[in-house]
């Protein structure tokens, strides 16, 4: 059978997670009232029943991300959530913290939330013995890294799907490694309120104090794009491509999906024996999708083909945008640009001033001035040298495509087979969709001979085409009726309703719900006997999870603040002597063989000593946490 791939995109609310449906999405990812990992993108019970209910018209899936971690006055809080968002037709839990395992969860799938830092095969295989259906893998890794992962769980009905972020915001660290927030600021990452000090700007000074590099975003990754790898990640065992962003806005949500579901469609198209699809209905799009127009850091494939030096954003966090153009003429209140693109009013203009700082204008109005456009901003640059003829200029803000976007853009339709037949009192319509659903009404109906069969069986046939809002799209009508007879349009429609409202509950009662896998008997051995800070076990449920699950040595979570002294705060394969050309695996010449660590991280009076593993290919910021620092403390749904 045809292996299903699935577009799984994010949504801060319910109005973005329509809008994710509408616009291809086959799953969507949202946070209910709490413990979701974005402080700030909770939604009510109400929310989450409204989402379902419309994603499950196109049999797509709604999961719930219940994955922070979790203290013990929590734990029971967390798992009430979890039935309730079971009521509300969710079809599965993301989750990091294992306490939760530990109790009486809902029959619901469970998903194995990215926090839970799988790299390993070993890691993956055992999440799938304890229950997990489906695992989201962690963002470093290659594709031969994924190729064995999928090797060591299997590709059968029962193994579990492989999830990887395919767009969006990357995180520097391994997911679930970063406690800087945490230990700087009380703000833990793993508990949803990262501070993101990895996009702060630092100086980079070697061992003798040197500086390597100063005032730059040393720890900013460009923006994750597998545009061009989509058919080698499925290829490699990916199910679910996932789009990153529950904290962006409905534009980025519409933009990105669009893009990504055009493009597993034609892969889809080109092997169906291979891949299908993994819900109901084709979409139309009112624009065309184009990804670098909404916020993005500059795009990077990461470490999918291997490691490169382009990963990182170390000029900037925010959003250039795409290069548009170079100054030519500078006026009074207005400049010049050589563009091949016609800019518009409201339009954002960025450009690197002075010591390579973004800077940005509004576009107040935009006229072309013979073979250039004049850009009349807001408010002229006061940076006579950072802002001068010759500079290029990206453009940040398509208010054109911006407006696009704010319209309805998309239409989600499910194609069905029309056919009108004759029965022994009347007729009977069906209706068979595209998943092979079939629906049928009957009407009881005197016989009588229209009067211009011709034109009869034509109004007929385009009458039964005629689904209007529904979300079926006719692919074809049939009327095979042993002659032309005569039907009121009243008629016509009647049977139309009735045969709608009957497939819209038989394609409901085809809808499997997701069920929890069974976790494997005895329970599977966990791969390594000791835990450090970095398993993030934050309360006794994890603690007795691990315990029943072989693990004889258990430390705290680094949020227990139980860690004493200087530890690793961040783990990352973002090598800033790699970026720097002093790795020792790759430099020549007289930089071979230079002993270039520790080197120091410094924004103010900060300071964060690097450590390189080398084996390993890691980098490791070190520090200790911050005294005085106020802990956070979320509140917990009740």
């Amino acid at each position: 059978m045809p292996r299903s791939l699935e577009l799984l995109a994010p949504a801060k609310n319910a109005e973005t997670g329509i809008e994710a449906i509408r616009h291809g999405a086959d799953a969507v990812y949202i946070g209910g009232p709490a413990f979701g990992a974005r402080y700030g993108a909770g939604n009510t019970v109400q929310d989450i029943e409204r989402l379902t209910a419309f994603a499950h018209r196109f049999h797509a899936k709604i999961f719930i991300t219940l994955n922070t971690i979790l203290r013990d006055d929590e734990i029971e809080d967390a798992r009430r959530l979890a039935w309730q968002m079971y009521e509300a037709g969710a079809d599965a839990l993301i989750v990091q913290d294992m306490g939760l395992l530990e109790t009486d969860l809902p029959p619901l799938e469970l998903h194995a939330s990215t926090q839970t830092d799988i790299r390993t095969p070993e890691r993956a295989r055992f999440l799938a013995d304890a229950g997990f259906s489906q695992i989201v893998l962690a963002r470093e890794l290659s594709l031969p890294e994924i190729r064995a992962i999928h090797a060591k769980v299997g590709d059968g009905d029962t193994a579990p799907i492989l999830e990887f972020f395919i767009h969006g915001a990357l995180c520097v660290a391994f997911s679930g490694q970063c406690y800087i927030s945490h230990a700087h600021t009380g703000r833990s990452a793993n508990r949803g309120e990262c501070s993101q000090a990895c996009r702060l700007p630092y100086n980079l000074e070697d061992k003798q104090g040197r500086i390597v590099a100063f005032d730059k975003h040393l720890l900013s990754m460009k923006d994750n794009d597998q545009s061009a790898n989509l058919r080698a990640l499925a290829d490699a065992g990916i199910r679910s491509f996932k789009i990153e962003g529950r904290l962006k806005d409905v534009a980025y949500v519409k933009n990105t999906t669009a893009h990504y579901r055009q493009l597993l469609d034609r892969i889809i198209e080109e092997s169906p024996q291979q891949y299908s699809r993994a819900s109901s209905g084709q979409c139309s799009f009112t624009f065309t999708p184009r990804p670098e127009k909404t916020f993005n850091r500059g795009a990077t494939d990461y470490f999918v083909n291997g490691r490169n030096a382009g990963i990182a954003a170390f000029d900037t966090p925010s959003f250039a945008g795409a290069a548009s153009g170079t100054v030519t003429r500078i006026g009074p209140d207005w400049f010049e640009v050589d563009s091949e693109e016609e800019f518009a009013n409201g339009d954002g203009i960025s450009y690197l001033s002075r010591g390579r700082k973004l800077a940005g204008l509004r576009i107040n109005v935009a006229e072309r001035v013979r073979q250039h456009q004049r850009l009349f901003p807001n408010e002229m640059p006061d940076d006579p040298e950072g802002f001068k003829p010759g500079i290029e200029i990206h453009r940040n803000r398509d208010q054109a495509f911006e407006r696009l976007l704010e319209k309805e853009s998309a239409a989600r339709h499910i194609g069905v087979l029309v056919e009108l037949a004759e029965t022994s009192d009347g007729f009977a319509l069906t209706l068979k969709d595209e998943d092979g659903i079939e629906a049928c009404a009957t009407i009881a109906h005197g016989k009588e001979p229209a009067k211009n069969p011709e034109r009869a069986l034509a109004a007929v046939g385009e009458s039964l085409g005629k689904l209007g809002a529904t979300d079926f799209k006719a692919t074809g009508v049939n009327v095979a009726l042993a002659q032309a007879w005569f039907l009121p349009a009243s008629t016509i429609n009647a049977l139309r309703r009735d045969a709608v409202e009957k497939l819209i509950a038989a394609r409901e009662a085809a809808r499997p719900r997701p069920r929890r896998a069974p976790p494997l008997e005895p329970p599977a051995i966990y791969p390594e006997r000791e835990l450090s800070y970095l398993a993030n076990v934050l309360n006794s449920r994890a603690r007795s999870f691990y315990k029943r699950h072989g693990v004889e040595m258990i430390a705290d979570a680094y949020e227990a603040d139980t860690t004493p002294g200087e530890v690793s705060l961040m783990i990352t394969k973002h090598c800033l002597r790699y970026s720097h050309s002093l790795c020792p695996k790759e430099a020549k010449g007289w930089v071979k063989g230079v002993n270039a660590e520790p080197m120091v991280l410094v924004n103010g009076k900060e300071r964060l000593t690097l450590r390189f593993d080398c084996k390993a290919c890691e980098m490791h910021v070190v520090g200790k946490a911050k005294k005085g620092r106020t802990i956070s403390i979320l509140p917990v749904a009740h």
